[in-house]
């Protein structure tokens, strides 16, 4: 491998001759060896950053030119339009686990971005400190691309898996509108509900998950850009912020804002928890409705067995013809996997000290990990799963026909003791609720037929 040599504040280093980072870089690939490589600041955070750098350029541009030339600006803008749209992967290459604000990736980006200009410009004219980061801290830098992420992740990823898996429920309900079965509650026969009903539940917790995460996305939209180092907004010019935050809005086709207070968007994450806490909600959901749909699944012929899911794989190495429902168990992983990150969010967000929070890099790798798993599992679990969603009407009849709770359209009528005492006995004799009401003599024959009516209880 060749190797060229940089330097920074501390010395010299050698940097592989084909990658564009810089001394700080290669400093903190060295300096922190941990885990196996693969959990690398997520892409989303380096188009975030190569997003936010974009604007800061064309707004320095306008407010101090005299710092941000026109020659300087086209090179950056081309530079961080390479880095957000992927031609420059290879080049970040740092993992999650680094000092905690942050400040080593804002580093590899700026040093990217300035080698990458001054390629283009064929002279070494764009400073990463001086040029790139003009204007900006890793301090405000990356909380505000930790938003910016947040913020284009739930919109452009998960939100428009969540919707077509609420369209797939929506069709369901359409197709069942005429189908009875039994209800269950404390995982015993409950009274009756038409299966549509059923997938109602399911599809308006995923509608009451999306309108909280709606709301939750409006906090994230105040961007931390214009505090630098501890808040204050040293050497910053006046308006810089709001003018970043437009120009971010414009370039990623979403809202952003300056935030209010700089010393809170510094040194607290709550905005991070609370949405956070949505992904929980919608994991906490998606988890109790693969769970129905694998057990109302089970079988074929010694479990619930009241709907079929689609076979795609063979479920057994040593049973033949077995097959299992693989997609509700993704699911139910995933949900784990982001109710865990939840807690490190959680703890993480509680870590800062003073003027800063110093465990952003962990707690933005969780954030945008659940957001990818949750988008992707939802997709697969709609695809190969939901959307081939078939009632087995001839079992959900004969649980029905079967279930002793429907004695309790027989309350009003004869109250409630009595109907009790019909299901005990039917239960206890094998017999159905007719055959021990007669044998009670609670009701005639004629009389049970007239109220006894199963689907007139839904």
């Amino acid at each position: 491998m060749e190797f060229r040599i940089e330097r920074d504040s501390l010395g010299e280093v050698q940097v592989p001759a084909d990658k564009y980072w810089g001394a700080q870089t290669e400093r903190s690939l060295r300096n922190f060896p941990i885990g196996d490589g693969l959990e690398k600041m997520p892409e989303e955070m380096i188009s975030a950053l190569a997003a936010l750098k974009r604007a800061a350029a064309a707004v320095n541009f306008l407010f101090v030119p005299e710092k941000m030339s026109e020659e300087k600006l086209v090179a950056l803008l081309a530079a961080c339009d390479e880095v957000r749209s992927g031609l420059l992967k290879g080049n970040f290459p740092l993992v999650v686990w680094q000092t905690g604000s942050g400040t080593q990736t804002n580093m590899n980006v700026n040093e990217v971005l300035a080698n990458r200009a001054n390629e283009l410009l064929g002279k070494k004219l764009l400073h990463p400190n001086d040029d790139v980061n003009l204007s900006q801290s890793s301090n405000d830098v990356f909380p505000s691309a930790m938003h910016i992420a947040a913020v284009l992740s739930i919109e452009n990823r998960l939100l428009p898996a969540l919707n077509g898996l609420v369209r797939t429920m929506r069709r369901l309900e359409g197709e069942n509108r005429d189908v009875l079965k039994c209800g269950r509650t404390h995982l015993q026969d409950a009274v009756p509900l038409r299966f549509s009903q059923e997938i109602s539940g399911w599809r308006a917790s995923l509608e009451t998950d999306k309108d909280m995460l709606l709301k939750a996305l409006e906090p994230l939209r105040a961007l931390a850009i214009g505090g630098t180092a501890v808040g204050t907004g040293l050497n910053v010019p006046e308006g810089f912020d709001r003018a970043v935050a437009a120009e971010v809005s414009r370039l990623c086709c979403s809202r952003f804002t300056a935030a209010e207070n700089k010393f809170h968007a510094l040194a607290f994450k709550d905005e991070l928890v609370f949405a956070h806490g949505a992904l929980k909600a919608l994991a906490c959901d998606l988890m109790k409705i693969a769970n129905d749909i694998r057990w109302l699944a089970g079988g074929p012929r010694c479990g619930l067995g009241e709907i079929t899911i689609p076979a795609n794989e063979p479920g057994s190495s040593i049973m033949p013809g077995k097959v299992n429902p693989t997609q509700c168990e993704a699911v139910t992983m995933v949900a784990a996997q982001v109710m865990g990150n939840d807690v490190t969010i959680g703890l993480a967000a509680s870590q800062g000290n003073f003027e800063l929070n110093v465990y952003m890099p962990v707690c933005i790798y969780n954030f945008l990990q659940s957001v990818r798993l949750l988008a992707d599992a939802m997709r697969s679990f709609d695809e190969r799963c939901v959307s081939g969603i078939k009632p087995v009407r001839e079992k959900m009849r004969e649980n029905l026909e079967r279930s002793l709770m429907l004695v309790t359209v027989l309350s009003p009528r004869i109250g409630y003791e009595k109907a009790a005492e019909i299901a005990q006995k039917a239960h206890r004799e094998d017999l159905s609720l007719r055959e021990a009401c007669l044998a009670l003599g609670y009701l005639s024959a004629d009389e049970f037929d007239a109220v006894f009516r199963p689907e007139e209880m839904v």
